[in-house]
């Protein structure tokens, strides 16, 4: 397999996703995700609260990570990139899941997308002996 069909599997494989965001003074914010799956580009499109914590950082530095791990692979991919906030109605009744009926109670207002569309990733997967450097431990990378 491609360091890309690697990194796909991954990310579908993964349960879930941690979104690193960036505050106003550098500290970093982790938190899961529950994302769709990735595009064949790699984008990849999460719902949250339009006043969460996230967006307003997204807002202000749009600079994003995204870390996927699967457990039963020991591999996990990190890709870096740019994240936007997407509140139109056709990209939101594309991008919604009927388990979140009690998350949002109002779509219009409760609801908006992060797009995430990396351009970096890192990827470690022991199934397919994509491994770190036995020195360094610096791992692979591919640009998307």
């Amino acid at each position: 397999m491609s360091l890309k069909e690697i990194a796909k599997e991954l990310m579908v494989h993964a349960e879930n996703a941690a979104l690193i965001t960036l505050d106003s003074i550098g500290v970093a914010h982790v938190r899961a995700m529950d994302p769709f799956l990735p595009e064949d580009n790699f984008t990849v499109w999460m719902g949250t609260n339009p006043k969460s914590l996230k967006v307003s950082q997204i807002q202000k530095n749009k600079l994003v990570s995204l870390y996927y791990f699967d457990k039963k692979s020991a591999g996990y991919i990190t890709l870096q990139g740019v994240a936007t906030i997407v509140n139109t109605k056709d990209k939101k009744e594309r991008y919604w899941k009927k388990e979140w009926k009690n998350f949002y109670k109002n779509t219009t207002t409760d609801y908006v997308l992060i797009k995430f569309v990396p351009n970096k990733a890192k990827i470690i997967s022991e199934k397919h002996q994509v491994l770190g450097d036995s020195i360094t431990w610096e791992v692979p990378k591919l640009t998307l």
